[in-house]
């Protein structure tokens, strides 16, 4: 079954911890601090933050206190584009994304299928912004410190 990489999911918990410190008096995140907080290791922070500044999904601040932040509000980037930016195009099959690797796409029953598990897929992940995500885990929060009493 489709399973998304390390990559995807480390690079949506680092956005993720980007959109929860969105509005303190100092945004710019440290990878050390990311790292501290989200149980990731530094050097591969490092490697998932380059496709993502890549993609202008954040941006570095220089200085003291400087470090990463998000480059617009958690409202308005999509978790497609987090994990577009992390693993690539996220098709089920090569073929979904160029029909020229396989000649039988033109008459293959299960190329359909493909495409439109994909279309679902990338509508689903689309209509998640990271706002959603900090809601999400907002209340598993309040959850999880209710279960410890």
């Amino acid at each position: 079954m489709f399973r998304i990489s390390t990559k995807g999911r480390y690079g949506t918990r680092l956005m993720l911890n980007l959109a929860l410190h969105y509005k303190d008096e100092s945004p710019a995140r440290s990878l050390k601090d990311v790292s501290k907080e989200e149980g990731i290791s530094i050097r591969y922070l490092e490697q998932i933050i380059i496709p993502l500044r890549t993609n202008r999904l954040v941006k570095s601040v220089r200085g003291a206190g400087g470090g990463y932040t998000l480059s617009r509000p958690p409202a308005q980037i999509k978790l497609s584009e987090v994990l577009q930016a992390a693993e690539g195009n996220c098709c089920l099959t090569e073929c979904v994304e160029d029909k020229s690797i396989c000649p039988r796409s033109s008459y293959c029953a299960a190329y359909e299928i493909w495409k439109e598990g994909t279309r679902i897929m990338k509508q689903y992940f689309d209509s998640i912004s990271l706002q959603d995500l900090v809601k999400l885990a907002e209340k598993k929060s309040k959850k999880r410190f209710t279960s410890l009493k």
